[in-house]
């Protein structure tokens, strides 16, 4: 007779689980909550969660599936809880550069995650291209229209790879269920496709001379040749807030505004969403250190720069190893 008898996770190999699985964890719940800080809080979550409920792990589904089921329910108890995560270009109108930025809403806009914890290394390099395309800030906005259960049935299939069986595990519904969320997933996505942005390890040499020109012209505040380098039609948003501008008058407008913080400023390329960026460092007040200021993503099209999205939440910079006050030299 076979035993049904509980299977706990033996302690001793509590630390390997977590170095297993934790880098994953984080990708799944960032792609599923759109905030890096929701990941990490629902990421303890779980394995809070999991470490308390270990002894009734009974093996009738992998390790893996055990702790992204917990994962899931984590982060659908979240969603429940928060607005949906979008981007302010594809819900509001573009404004006018000489419109106040308005009130912050730290909660409703989408925001970016370094690369070193989204992708997991040693990869194939066709794997790699997946996992960097579904962590696109445009892939995780079109994510976020699909409902949670949705969202969660298509990463469980086309990003953590499970089988439909072990999917409609994580998910608590039967195969058929499972299989239908993944395909109104899948049809919804496809209805609403976008241009891509190059991942930033298959930049041209072009378009990495372009992004070095766009650092150099920055950290000057050389404003004509910054210009220089934007499409007629390039967009500017500011996440927390809801402003944004269209076209290189009204970004002009924006960057001659007195008194205007990216003046002295410091950019230090990294790579956030499979995307190349800059961590934005401003000097203190008394001029002696780099403080961290914002994250910036940048989308290259055709040559010139089509999008600059700054987020202003000097927190981010930290995930990006940039966090503490730097002396200035």
């Amino acid at each position: 007779m076979t035993s049904t008898a509980s299977v706990p996770v033996a302690v001793e190999d509590w630390d390997a689980i977590h170095a297993r699985h934790h880098r994953e964890l984080l990708g799944y719940c960032y792609r599923m909550l759109g905030s890096p800080f929701d990941a990490e809080e629902a990421v303890q979550e779980t394995w809070l969660r999991a470490w308390r409920g270990r002894a009734g792990f009974a093996g009738r589904a992998s390790l893996r599936v055990w702790l992204f089921r917990i994962a899931t329910n984590v982060c659908l108890d979240l969603l429940r809880q928060r607005p949906r995560r979008e981007r302010p270009v594809d819900v509001t109108g573009a404004g006018d550069a000489a419109s106040p930025l308005g009130p912050r809403d730290e909660d409703r806009w989408l925001l970016p995650a370094p690369d070193h914890w989204l992708l997991p290394p040693d990869q194939d390099p066709a794997r790699t291209a997946v996992l960097r395309d579904s962590v696109r800030l445009a892939f995780v906005a079109a994510l976020h229209r699909l409902p949670p259960t949705q969202r969660a049935a298509l990463l469980a299939r086309d990003i953590l790879q499970l089988p439909a069986e072990e999917t409609a595990t994580l998910l608590d519904v039967t195969v058929p269920a499972a299989n239908g969320l993944l395909r109104r997933a899948r049809s919804r996505l496809a209805d609403g496709r976008t241009d891509e942005n190059p991942r930033a390890d298959k930049l041209t040499e072009h378009q990495r001379a372009l992004l070095g020109r766009y650092v150099a012209a920055f950290e000057r505040h050389d404003i004509p040749a910054l210009l220089a380098l934007l499409h007629d039609d390039a967009t500017l948003a500011m996440p927390p807030y809801a402003l944004w501008l269209a076209g290189r008058d009204q970004i002009e407008r924006w960057f001659r505004r007195e008194p205007n913080p990216c003046r002295d400023a410091r950019a230090l390329p990294i790579q956030a969403n499979g995307a190349p960026a800059l961590a934005i460092l401003h000097s203190d007040d008394r001029g002696l250190a780099w403080r961290p200021f914002a994250v910036q993503l940048l989308t290259v099209r055709e040559g010139r720069i089509a999008a600059v999205d700054t987020f202003l939440e000097p927190r981010l910079v930290g995930l990006f190893g940039h966090g503490e006050l730097q002396p200035i030299r």
